[in-house]
């Protein structure tokens, strides 16, 4: 089998390896298709500190099992499934009190252990969701983005009565947009980018209006609206955006951060408790894949949106250099492997 590997940073490889068999409480999944992620990018620059190297990346994947291990139920062969990256030891504190996603031992499919870029991949049978035959293959790629914004609406807790602002229309972004929208159904979302070609996409995501990210712009809309947001993501993840979300932010509003930048950031003490602000972050998801394949079978998603682009999985250079330098064209890319 073919499998896209990176060496060491900067080199990218489409090895030929031996077909992997499962372990015992595995299965081997036939890999479709498989998203194009920022993380897989910053693991091929060498700038995630968790990755290790060689390693397959890939995270966003879906497939068929095609081989069960021994302690797995062999009607599981031939099911459609979604991976969930996240394996977590089960035992520690965080996975004690339902976060697995942030375990004490947590390895992250794709990037502490080898991922779905690849013709076959064996995973935890635990992490195999199955994808109902109502669900197309491309839309079941793309569960893994939607979790990442289920998990920061299930910290916020979303109503009918929010303001929402939306910072970065990429694909979280995006994401999180069409989550607060049909899911949740907030009141007013607006969405917001330094990438103006980004913001038609927002719209056709349910964002109510879209604002260019400077700061006039943004406070000068709120202060015409009459409301400040009672609900703010950082999907953009910039050190700089969080003070300016505290700014914005209503007396009692929710602040979530999706970022992971090691830069300093500098927020105002008494601008988060004037306003008795909550401040959130999260990082992957927490055992949210069920609750996003049952939403993507009410069709309260729209996966094709995000989807702007496929490629053969052997074009994964061109694919990840695309996705790095093509902002305002590329949303979210599908590598296609055979069938």
């Amino acid at each position: 089998m073919k499998s896209i590997v990176i060496s060491q940073p900067g080199v990218l490889d489409i090895q030929q390896h031996e077909i992997p068999h499962p372990d015992e409480n595995e299965v081997r999944v036939k890999v479709v298709y498989a998203g194009v992620c920022g993380s897989d990018v910053h693991i091929y620059h060498g700038h995630n500190p968790f990755a290790r190297y060689p390693r397959v990346i890939g995270h966003e994947f879906f497939g068929v099992i095609d081989q069960v291990g021994r302690l797995v139920a062999p009607s599981k062969i031939g099911q459609r499934v979604v991976i969930d990256p996240v394996v977590s030891c089960g035992k520690c504190y965080p996975c004690s009190v339902g976060r697995p996603n942030v375990c004490l031992n947590l390895q992250v499919i794709g990037v502490h252990r080898d991922g779905g870029f690849s013709e076959f991949a064996c995973v935890p049978a635990s992490n195999a969701h199955f994808v109902p035959e109502a669900i197309p293959a491309q839309h079941a790629a793309l569960v893994e983005p939607f979790s990442i914004a289920a998990n920061i609406t299930a910290q916020l807790k979303p109503t009918a009565q929010d303001i929402a602002l939306v910072y970065g229309a990429g694909p979280m972004g995006l994401a999180v947009i069409q989550v607060l929208k049909n899911v949740f159904g907030v009141a007013h979302l607006v969405a917001t980018d330094r990438v103006i070609d980004r913001l038609g996409r927002a719209l056709e995501c349910g964002a109510d209006k879209v604002v260019t990210n400077q700061d006039a712009d943004l406070f000068d809309y709120f202060k015409k609206y009459g409301r400040a947001p009672t609900l703010i993501v950082d999907a953009a993840c910039h050190p700089s955006i969080l003070q300016q979300a505290v700014e914005l932010a209503s007396p009692a509003g929710r602040i979530g951060i999706m970022g992971f930048s090691d830069e300093s950031c500098i927020v105002s003490q008494k601008d988060i408790t004037s306003k008795e602000l909550s401040i959130f972050s999260s990082r992957l998801n927490s055992a949210r894949f069920p609750l996003v394949i049952d939403w993507m079978s009410g069709e309260k998603l729209n996966p094709d949106v995000l989807i702007t682009h496929k490629f053969d999985f052997n074009q994964v250079g061109v694919a990840l250099d695309f996705f790095e330098n093509k902002p305002a064209e590329c949303c979210k890319i599908l590598l296609e492997f055979p069938g």
